[in-house]
């Protein structure tokens, strides 16, 4: 079955439990806001946090991590990000996590912000192709607010990204590569829904090897060995295999096909591992 089951499990699992993400509330490290979009002409429950030692670096800038489904995944990923600071095993980062007001809603318009064009018939859903606005919203209304507020390193961020969010970090890739842009430096897509739209995303290889930009772009794509062979493992091997063969220069791609994992699996494990990957080789 191609359609995802990424939200059903969580809703079964998580929302009896879960309110919704605080607002207008500050921490010691963490800020949350709601942020209207004239793109999207919808409100997004924001979250930010800050680097453990950001207080007492004033001087310092840092990297900036954009986290889609940030309801589900920034509780998480905001904790394993202070204790692989506090242990070296990543460098200090600014974490900003785009969500709704609810589980519920993110159920109902993950579909609506991540997909892009609309849906064709064979699809099996209803997405009216709004990819394109959410990525107009993250690039011109939220990530100059973000770099005003906060001390960013503008230069280098990355994009995260599982499931309906795997494919628009790779859409948002496609669409960078496209329009000459550099917003994001890094991209981690897990068990992309590269399907959608009869393989949509499959001209990404062609605009890659066109690419004429010497800056690096860091692709870390990923998938669980449990999930569907037909319609995720296949596709992602496929994708990364055609990029290989094409030879692209200034494209530093990793791929982890994860052993005994299923869909909802392997989103953490890859944000965290496709992060180590970004900065292994470089000072922080």
């Amino acid at each position: 079955m191609k359609f995802s089951i990424w939200i059903g499990v969580i809703l079964v699992v998580a929302i009896a439990g879960c309110s919704n993400q605080p607002v207008e509330k500050n921490n010691h490290t963490v800020t949350t806001f709601r942020h209207y979009s004239q793109s999207v002409k919808d409100t997004f429950y924001i979250s930010v946090q800050v680097p453990l030692e950001y207080d007492q670096q004033e001087e310092r800038r840092y990297p900036t991590v954009v986290l889609l489904d940030g309801n589900f995944y920034f509780p998480m990923l905001s904790s394993s990000l202070h204790q692989y600071e506090t242990a070296r095993l990543l460098p200090p980062m600014i974490l900003v996590s785009i969500g709704y007001n609810s589980f519920k809603t993110m159920d109902s318009l993950r579909a609506r912000d991540y997909l892009f064009p609309g849906a064709l018939p064979s699809d099996e859903l209803a997405a009216q192709g709004g990819g394109e606005k959410f990525k107009k919203y993250i690039v011109e209304e939220l990530l100059p607010k973000i770099d005003e507020d906060f001390r960013t390193r503008g230069e280098d961020r990355s994009l995260l990204g599982h499931s309906f969010g795997g494919y628009f970090t790779l859409y948002t890739l496609l669409n960078q590569v496209e329009g000459k842009s550099r917003t994001f430096r890094n991209f981690v897509s897990t068990s992309p829904t590269l399907w959608y739209h009869d393989f949509y995303l499959n001209r990404l290889v062609e605009a890659l090897k066109k690419r004429r930009e010497k800056n690096v772009l860091n692709i870390f794509l990923s998938a669980g060995e449990l999930e569907d062979s037909t319609w995720t493992v296949g596709p992602v091997r496929k994708l990364n295999y055609d990029l290989v063969e094409r030879n692209i220069d200034a494209v530093d791609l990793q791929i982890r096909i994860y052993n005994h994992l299923d869909h909802l699996d392997v989103g953490m494990l890859s944000f965290t591992k496709g992060l180590q990957q970004f900065y292994s080789r470089r000072k922080p």
